[in-house]
């Protein structure tokens, strides 16, 4: 039986489970601090101590190891364990105990019996004990027959180091059994185990013992092992002894052998023998590097072969890379497999494990496995290694493949070099341990420097300033060298390396001096080699220093004796013998004197100090040193009293400042004006001086990298102001809000410097130390010696002091360290207790409240204890306590930190311990203290602060909330802070922030002095603010942190507000609590648009509780009785309405013929019945209908010719219904609806059950030219066409409800398809696909922009998909359905249907939303970029996909043009109708129709399509607090972008400007008219808007429809008007498509500073002028000279283009001359009208300007056109006819009629003296206008009719000019027509623009007016 101690527990005898658990523990306690370094001791006289500690000799132990005997049964082989069988010497070395658990060791696989005879192995295990000692266990494993009934007991053993073990069986094998047939085989071991590492040594010295006793050799085994512990082995450092003997020793083991014994010439270098060159071999360069890295950053590695001596080689090796630095955690080279268990704890660890227990590492998840036979190294997801630093990375990695592959270099050459011979495998390694020892030469260069020597005496105590290191090499980002320095190998580094008289070794002297010349060498590989090869052969020399000796002679055994039979068993030794051995030994050592290594001591050297790498990284601002010269100038204002200069040069000094060198030289300026500790300011220098030091400090990180807090630190406890007297208040009072004075570690390292400057002033000369001494320096100037220097020469002369003088310096030592920690408790209170404790408790409880993306550093609050709270002192809960105080944290805090430094300093207990009780008192008097300053401050007079601006309101805009003062931040756009866009730094701004009931607004001043005194005005409306979040940011003026708020608007603007601190945050709060009212009000009459209207008029009842809604019944009576009377005046005999032809259809018509619809008598009962009650207003009738737009718009297209249902007109193919005027069919469709002449009303109520919504199709537009016309619907339901195509075979026995309503649904489409004419068209083009191949062809040479093709996912693919028959169809589809491919897919539609279905991918809603989100993120970002670049913005803009949405809309709007203009009927079917389906309609639309692209057309078309169509606006834009949810969902928006890029390509089509564009997309979203309100017409008339506004006449009261504000502004000024237009008669646009034709609408870009948006024009227009006059600078004189800043005034407003110019100056001459000043309109029309009356000389009579149709049309489309004229060649602008949009075609017709209009261009008399007949005549004016008298004049000479509004008036309202008169007809009358008139008194005048009604005042008049006219034609 054996009994092992191991690590304070017994393992017994047996072999169960609990032993081997005991055991893993006790070796794991064994484990847990491996790798220290070897403990000194003082000279043993014992030769085994004087070998371990570098004495003259030392013995070794040997022992002998066996396997238990175990049987082999029918279950397999059993495992046993192993027993000690002898061990020598018997009892333990002095001072070096037996290592407990060495049997698991030996045979780390388990003790196993083996079938055959295996050959011996050998290799060497390392075991850590408990004290961090190495054990090096060298094993020699042979087998030997087992014997069957053999069992042996041992004697309970404990000896030291070397064992034999033979085998025992284990207890509860019974004794005698029948072996197995075969023979097994016991493995026995022979154990060496020396704290020596002698490799070499211990496998000849075993195997010479294997070698006698099987070779049976005459030689006394007991002699060999006396010997072998007897020997004595030389000390380290042997080149530094007189003679090779000395530092070799050749030993004997008495057998003839011969073994010679080296020892290294330093001990703290590493022996790696060839270990590093094989790991690179197995591994390669990258994994090797891996594992380096996982190593340095405590990372778990595991090592996995299937050789033993290949595991220990590993890990020597990755050990030895590592040098300097000392691997500290768990080491076991080889684990045996009983302790796997090991692997699953929880530190680092670098263990090596048979590759045969793979599969039991599998499940762990944070361990880095290098398989060492397969040359992988894997690593876990979950563990992050962090890279080398650049380029040390790059290097290293190229230096290493250098020294492993020398041919690589010269693979490439034409004629290589003969051959190198390669390095030895030797000499490799050592190159490759050279390249590692360079790069923490590299790594670690100047670490000396930023070393703190805290105590010499009694021994050296030194902290290492790792802050400063990282921040003055510049690595302060560096993840590597961070993680690096903070790891327990770097600890032991400093502990060990930093002590400054010691031993130097290679690292030494490479890190001090030559990091010169390897910095020099970076480029230059082959000098790099070079240095490589030279410290390679330092190491060398180092493990080899006499090669030439050594030299071995030991006996081997033969080949193959392990397979003879051995004579005998491994005999039993006399232990006797061997101990008698030992004694001799040891009696002749004890006589002879104690051999003691010499150790050379040095001071270290501290290299080149760490100046040269201070300019890696100085930033974006270097040290320039105007910059600097910036700084100390205001500094010395400050001093001088000069305060104005100095508050001219704080802004610029506050940007320099962002520098560290500029950091720098403000604490070195300030510590000149410091005096005996102490500078006492006044109140205005007090507060520059406090600004300053805010703004150093507010970039300083927690661990102040550049020692700029350090240095700030004495300055903030000297400078002061006095309040009153006895009270002064200090600067540290002011500087508390920064992260830095609540970290700990800053603490500690300033503490540490300041210690160590006084150590190092109380062992110099008091000549020597002067008054120089600065508190907080790291090293002293360079003329004086280093702390470091002092400490070396006074550890040099310690042994030599008496002990008294000894004890004297310690306790000098001691107490200047207790000195500095009373200084420092004192400091720590002065930065940690705040001025005001109240407010820091408020502000502690919402530490955790801070937004943590806006917080410069990371979380900082007001108060101490909420940083300590964050910081440092979460366990224990104070944080959470609500009675817990400020002091009670603060104490605490210091407490902490007096343990901390004072126990690492060698403070005494009692010393300690008064500490403790003098800290409450220091915080207590300090509280006190404060208590008076605080109460004085409050008396001081506030600082002068700028005066609120209050901002300029519109009428009815109230003040909700009166301004708060705030600082308005630069945000990502540049502009305002002076960035690309040029101009000074308009941000941060100081001013407030005014909530009104319509907008948000800031008005203040920059904040730097040197812009001037301008103005900042930034603002959007309330209702488009789409995000508001808290922020926590820097106050611009004394960059203390602030609450701020950050408001983003569906606008493009942004609000980054700091709040001023005398804003309290309950203020900030109700700011935001209004905000969120006014933007979500609870119902829609909240809105601006709606309390607008109310606030003027106080006295009138609201409109909802007025008109109380008549009941169904009337309302349906007064809708027939309408009706019948419309219908009733058909049938007077006249003419029947023929709708214009195409050529006129540009002139608006007449705008009140609603007598021309007829309305269907069938009033279906179920359709009178809405769903539920309505309250329209009681004028809801028939006719307020037939007025709506939509109404009006059908007229003009001809589709609202109607008779009654008895005498229905079958040649009309379309009809008016009212089907839905009641909205019980769809309540989001228009009352009345253009429906096939054909299908009856109450069918369409089963129609639209197949659609979404109810939305079933209906015709909103028809072309001339094609007659073609253009559906909308909602998608299609599941049962709509798609269920009726794919059900088409099926049988149908009976039909259900849905079928029946399918089958409507099909009647319906067909009634659409036999309502539109068909073209048959021979060209081939005949279905859409062939029409989209087609046109992939050039058979359409236009070079004018035009969509060719669709690219997938469009239609072209997929109508081939869809109807593949297609190119065979005799005749194109007369209805194409364009719908939703996911709705549509897998549909196989008959070729024999006349429609076609094309199925596309679209958007929905939430990927604008999305889309739209990003797009506002890319044009006003919320903070600075880091690199402001356009790349950047582009970069963001292509993530928002938005113009791609605007390419895919543009491309389906095209394509549906196509389809219609080649005479194709389009229905578009998108989701539910109203988003992307409105979008396209409109844009195909506009597109086609010329007449959309007016002012007033583009009115018809919004109000037609977007508003009567239910476009669900309130919906969309989050109106009320139902919607903040869904967000804001910009599709008008989208459309206006679409429209802008038409307007892009195409500018002389369009009558509006793109201000107008803008104009719109703003006021969709600002809810200043109601206009854009509510989803649906039925909505508006719920609420009483529809009709509310007819008859009303308002006088001045604000216009609450957006259109009547555009026409009143457009009437004063020509904001909204394009000069350029000149449209073509026929023009179908077709725009460029592709996102690289597109352009990013400046309206998401631009801002003007001055004014705020320029959307609300009578805010934008500066103090009131007089109307007429459109800009405020407008009557200046010329020579009056003005800045413009590009980010500042609006560019337009301020450099007018050269038209407006013009007629500025017409109306200021005008005013100047006493005459009223004329209409801007009215000018540019005569200008327009005289420009188009100017002949050609050459005599064909074209006008001179850009109407002809023959200019091409890629220049027509870029607007401006180089024309010929009489002068030369001059550049025309485009002036046209007024605003009507009709132009004349080209042909001969027009152009004979245009030459007659020139003939009378010469005559430029008046025109009141050319009136051939005059007199009153009626005119019908333009859409919703009434019938005027006017007095009209027929001039024969000009060939004109012109109209005047009296007879008097001698300006020309208006003219028509003769030449385009084609017809004179008798015409009807329309509604709004005098009543009296007879209706043969009216007349229609028809020209090529439009339709003219007139109505004379009776009967003979009309014939004499109709007579002249035609005579006057006639004549012509």
């Amino acid at each position: 039986m054996f009994r092992v101690d191991l690590a304070g527990w017994t393992v017994g005898e047996r072999v169960g489970g609990s032993c081997i658990h005991q055991a893993l523990r006790g070796v794991c306690r064994g484990f847990q601090g491996l790798g220290a370094a070897p403990r000194e001791a003082s000279c043993p006289l014992l030769p085994c101590l004087l070998l371990l500690f570098g004495g003259v000799g030392s013995s070794v132990n040997d022992g002998l190891c066996g396997a238990p005997q175990s049987r082999v049964g029918r279950e397999g082989s059993g495992e046993g364990q192993g027993q000690i069988l002898q061990r020598f010497p018997e009892k333990d070395w002095e001072d070096n105990p037996f290592p407990q658990g060495i049997e698991l060791f030996c045979q780390p696989s388990g003790w196993q019996l083996c079938p055959e005879r295996n050959p011996p192995t050998f290799f060497v295990a390392v075991l850590t004990d408990i004290n961090s000692e190495r054990h090096y266990c060298a094993c020699l494993t042979f087998w030997e027959p087992a014997e069957p009934t053999q069992e042996v007991t041992c004697t309970e053993d404990t000896t030291e180091r070397e064992e034999e073990a033979e085998e025992g069986g284990p207890a509860q094998l019974s004794p005698v059994t029948p072996g197995p047939p075969g023979q097994l085989f016991a493995p026995k071991t022979l154990v060496l185990v020396s704290r020596l590492d002698h490799a070499e040594v211990f496998r000849n010295s075993l195997g010479l013992i294997y070698t006698i006793h099987v070779e049976g050799l005459n030689i006394g085994l007991e002699n060999v092992i006396g010997n072998l512990l007897t020997c004595i082995i030389p000390l380290a450092g042997g080149s530094q002894l007189d003679s090779v003997e000395d530092g070799v020793r050749t030993i004997s083991l008495g057998a003839g052998d011969r073994q010679v014994i080296q020892t290294p010439l330093a001990d703290s270098l590493p022996i790696s023998r060839c270990s590093v060159a094989l790991l690179f071999r197995q591994l390669g360069i990258t994994n090797v590097l891996s594992l380096f890295r996982a190593a340095l950053t405590e990372h778990k590695v595991l090592f996995l072969s299937r050789s033993y001596q290949r595991l220990s080689d590993a890990c020597r090796g990755l050990l030895a890379l590592l040098f300097p630095l000392r691997y500290s955690f768990t080491y076991v080279p080889i684990l045996p497999a009983q302790l796997l268990e090991v692997l699953s704890t929880p530190t680092p660890f670098i263990i090596g494990v048979n590759a045969a227990f793979q599969a039991e590492t599998q499940e762990l998840l944070d361990v880095i496995v290098a398989d060492l036979d397969g040359g992988t190294v894997t690593v876990p997801e979950c563990v992050h290694i962090p890279p080398l630093l650049e380029p040390l990375q790059s290097q290293t990695h190229s230096v290493l493949s250098m020294v492993l592959d020398p041919e690589l270099e010269l693979a490439d050459l034409a004629f290589p070099p003969p051959s190198t011979n390669a390095s030895s495998l030797k000499m490799q390694d050592k190159e490759l341990r050279a390249v590692f020892l360079r790069l923490f030469a590299q790594l670690l260069q100047g670490y000396r420097w930023c070393l703190h020597m805290v105590r010499i005496h009694p021994e050296p105590v030194i902290r290492f300033h790792k802050a400063a290191f990282l921040g003055q090499r510049g690595l302060v980002e560096d993840d590597f060298l961070m993680k690096v320095l903070e790891g327990m190998a770097f600890a032991g580094f400093v502990s060990e390396r930093g002590v400054p008289y010691r031993p130097t070794d290679l690292f030494d002297e490479l890190v001090a001096h030559e990091v010169a010349r390897m910095r020099a060498d970076e480029n230059h590989p082959q000098r790099v080699l070079r240095h490589v090869k030279e410290l390679a052969e330092q190491l060398y020399k180092n493990e080899n220093p006499y090669p030439a000796v050594a030299m071995h002679k030991v006996q081997k055994p033969g080949e193959a004796s392990h397979l003879r039979r051995a004579p005998r068993p491994f005999p039993r030794l006399d232990e006797g013998v061997v101990q008698w051995i030992v004694d001799q030994a040891t009696a002749k050592m004890q006589g002879a004197p104690p051999a003691v290594k010499a150790e050379r001591r040095t001071t270290v050297p501290s290299g080149p100090p760490m100046t040269a790498i201070l300019e890696r990284s100085s930033g974006l601002h270097g040290n320039s040193a105007r910059r600097l010269e910036v700084v100390r100038n205001c500094i010395s204002y400050v001093f001088e009293g000069k305060m104005l200069e100095a508050k001219k040069l704080l802004p610029a000094v506050l940007r320099a400042l962002k520098g560290r060198a500029a950091r720098r030289c403000l604490t070195q300026e300030l510590h000149l004006h410091v005096q005996q500790n102490r500078a006492v300011l006044d109140h205005q220098q007090f507060d520059f001086v406090v600004r300053m030091m805010n703004c150093c400090l507010q970039d300083c990180t927690s661990l102040d990298e550049h020692g700029i807090a350090a240095a700030l630190l004495p300055l903030v406890t000297a400078f002061c102001r006095k309040l009153s007297p006895g009270v002064t208040q200090f600067a540290y009072s002011c500087v508390q809000e920064h992260v830095v004075w609540s970290t700990p570690q800053f603490w500690e390292a300033m503490f540490y410097g300041d210690v160590q400057t006084h150590i190092r002033a109380l062992y110099l000369e008091p000549a020597e130390d002067g008054d120089r001494l600065q508190v907080g320096e790291l090293s002293a100037p360079e003329d004086e010696r280093s702390a470091l220097d002092v400490a070396s020469e006074q550890r040099r002369l310690w042994p030599t002091l008496s002990r008294e003088k000894q004890q004297e310096l310690v306790q000098k030592e001691e107490s200047t360290v207790f000195s500095q920690a009373i200084h420092y408790a004192n400091r720590m209170s002065y930065l940690l207790l705040p001025l005001d404790s109240s407010k820091s408790r408020l502000l502690r409880e919402r530490a955790g409240l801070g937004d943590l993306e806006s917080a410069s550093n990371s979380l900082v609050t007001n108060s101490m204890a909420g940083s300590v709270a964050e910081s440092y002192d979460t366990e224990s809960g104070f944080e959470d306590a609500e009675t817990c105080d400020v002091a009670g944290a603060v104490v605490r805090f210091i407490n902490r930190f007096v343990d901390k430094v004072c126990t690492e300093s060698g403070v005494t207990s009692d010393h300690l311990k008064g500490l403790h009780v003098m800290v409450p008192d220091i915080v207590q008097m300090h509280i006190e203290t404060l208590e008076a300053v605080h109460l004085e401050s409050k008396r001081l007079p506030p600082i002068q602060k700028p005066k609120l601006l209050r901002p300029r309101l519109l009428p009815g805009e109230e003040c909700v909330l009166d301004g708060l003062r705030v600082y308005l931040l630069p945000d990502g756009r540049e502009e305002g802070a002076g960035g690309t866009g040029g101009g000074p730094a308009l941000l941060p701004a100081e001013g407030a922030v005014f909530l009104t009931t319509y907008r948000v607004i800031f008005t203040g001043m920059p904040t730097d002095p040197l812009v001037g005194e301008q103005v900042v005005v930034r603002s959007f409306p309330v209702a488009a603010l789409t995000k508001e979040k808290r922020i926590s940011v820097q106050n611009p003026v004394d960059q203390l942190l602030q609450d701020g708020l950050q408001l983003r608007s569906c606008t493009f603007q942004l609000l980054k507000m700091a709040f001023d601190e005398e804003v309290g945050s309950d203020s900030a709060e109700l700011f935001r609590k209004q905000l969120h009212k006014l933007r979500y009000p609870p119902d829609i009459r909240g809105t601006f648009a709606f309390t607008l209207g109310s606030a003027h008029t106080p006295g009138r009842a609201p409109r909802a509780t007025k008109d109380k809604g008549p009941s169904l019944r009337t309302l349906s009576r007064n809708l027939v009785k309408n009706a019948k009377k419309t219908i009733g005046r058909q049938y007077v005999t006249r003419k029947k309405y023929n709708p214009p032809s195409w050529e006129h259809r540009g002139q608006p018509p007449p705008d009140d013929q609603e007598d021309e619809i007829s309305v269907s008598e069938e009033l279906e009962p179920s359709t009178l019945t809405p769903s539920s009650a309505l309250k329209p207003s009681d004028r809801m009738t028939m006719s307020s209908l037939v007025e709506r737009a939509c109404c009006r718009d059908y007229q003009r297209l001809g589709l609202g010719t109607l008779s009654s249902s008895l005498s229905r007109a079958k040649s009309e193919p379309f009809r008016i219904s009212p089907v839905n005027r009641m909205y019980a069919i769809c309540r989001s469709y228009p009352g009345l609806l253009i429906v096939p002449q054909s299908v009856q009303d109450n069918a369409l109520q089963r129609v639209s059950r197949c659609y979404r919504q109810n939305r079933f199709p209906v015709v909103c537009w028809r072309s001339g030219r094609s007659k073609a016309v253009l559906l909308r619907s909602g998608g299609l339901h599941g049962k709509g066409v798609v269920g009726l195509f794919k059900a088409q075979n099926a049988p149908s026995p009976g039909q259900s409800q849905a079928d029946s309503s399918s089958l409507e649904q099909e009647k319906y489409l067909q009634a659409v398809v036999g309502s539109v004419p068909r073209y048959a068209d021979a060209s081939g083009r005949n279905t859409l696909s062939g029409f989209s191949s087609a046109h992939m062809g050039s058979h359409v040479p236009s070079p004018r922009a035009r969509v060719t093709t669709l690219s997938n996912p469009m239609a072209a693919s997929a109508s081939r998909r869809t109807a593949p028959r297609g190119f065979l169809r005799p005749q194109r589809a007369a209805l194409y359905i364009i719908g939703d491919k996911a709705q549509l897919k897998g549909v196989r539609p008959d070729p024999l249907q006349q429609w076609e279905l094309v199925p596309i991918e679209v958007f929905e809603a939430r990927q604008v939303k999305a889309s739209f989100k990003k797009l506002l993120k890319a044009c006003v970002p919320g903070c600075p970029a880091t690199e402001p670049s356009p790349a950047s913005f582009l970069r963001s803009l292509e993530d928002s996909e938005w113009l791609i949405q605007i390419h895919k809309l543009l491309q389906v709007s095209v394509l549906v043009v196509e389809l219609l203009d080649s005479g194709s009927s389009v229905l578009v079917s998108l989701e539910d109708g109203w988003d992307i389906t409105t979008q396209v309609v409109s844009l195909v639309q506009l597109l086609s129709d010329p007449f959309y692209r007016t002012l007033e057309g583009f009115r018809l078309l919004v109000e037609k399509e977007w508003l009567s169509f239910g476009h669900r606006f309130s919906h969309r834009g989050a109106h009320t607090l139902a919607g903040q949810s869904s967000g804001f969902t910009p599709v008008f928006l989208q459309f206006l972008d679409c429209v802008y890029q038409v307007h892009l390509q195409f500018p002389m089509e369009f009558e509006f400007s793109l201000f107008y564009l803008k104009f719109l997309g703003y006021h969709h979203a600002s809810r200043r008219f109601r206009t854009f309100l509510l989803d649906s017409d039925y909505e508006r008339i719920e609420l009483g808007l529809l009709y509310e506004e007819k008859g009303e006449r308002r006088g001045q009261q604000a216009c609450r429809s957006v259109w009547e504000y555009v026409d009143r502004l457009s009437k004063r000024t020509p904001v909204f008007h394009n000069y350029m237009y000149a449209p073509e008669d026929t023009e179908v646009l077709r725009p460029y498509s592709n996102v690289s034709n597109l352009k990013v609408w400046d309206f998401y870009t631009e801002e003007t500073l001055a004014e705020g948006p320029p959307y609300d024009w009578e805010l934008a227009q500066g103090p009131p002028e007089p109307p007429e006059e459109e800009r405020p600078d407008g009557g200046a004189p010329q020579s009056r000279r003005r800045v413009v800043w590009p980010c500042y005034d609006s560019r337009p407003r301020a450099q007018p283009d050269a038209i407006s110019r013009l007629l500025e100056e017409l109306q200021r001459l005008e005013t100047e001359l006493g005459r009223p000043p004329e209409r801007w309109k009215d000018a540019w029309d005569r200008a327009k009208a005289a420009q188009r009356l100017e002949g050609r000389p050459d005599g064909r009579g074209t006008p001179s300007s850009l109407l002809v149709s023959s200019v091409p049309h890629h220049r027509r489309s870029l607007g401006v056109y180089l024309q010929e004229g009489p002068v030369g060649s001059t550049l025309s602008l485009s002036l046209d006819s007024d605003q009507s949009s009709g132009s004349t075609a080209s042909g001969s017709r027009q152009a004979a009629r245009r030459s007659t209009s020139t003939l009378y261009s010469q005559f430029q008399t008046a025109e009141s003296e050319n009136r051939s007949y005059e007199g009153t005549l009626y005119k019908k004016g333009a859409f919703m206008k009434p019938w005027k008298a006017r007095w009209f004049v027929l001039d024969k000479t000009k060939h004109q009719l012109r109209y005047y509004d009296h007879r008097v008036d001698t300006e020309c309202k208006g003219v028509i000019d003769l030449a385009e008169v084609e017809a004179v007809a008798p015409g009807t009358p329309t509604m709004g027509a005098p009543k009296t008139v007879d209706e043969k008194a009216f007349f229609d005048v028809k020209t090529t623009r439009r339709v003219y009604n007139f109505c004379a005042q009776d009967v003979p008049s009309a014939q004499q007016w109709v007579d002249q006219i035609q005579s006057c034609l006639s004549d012509a």
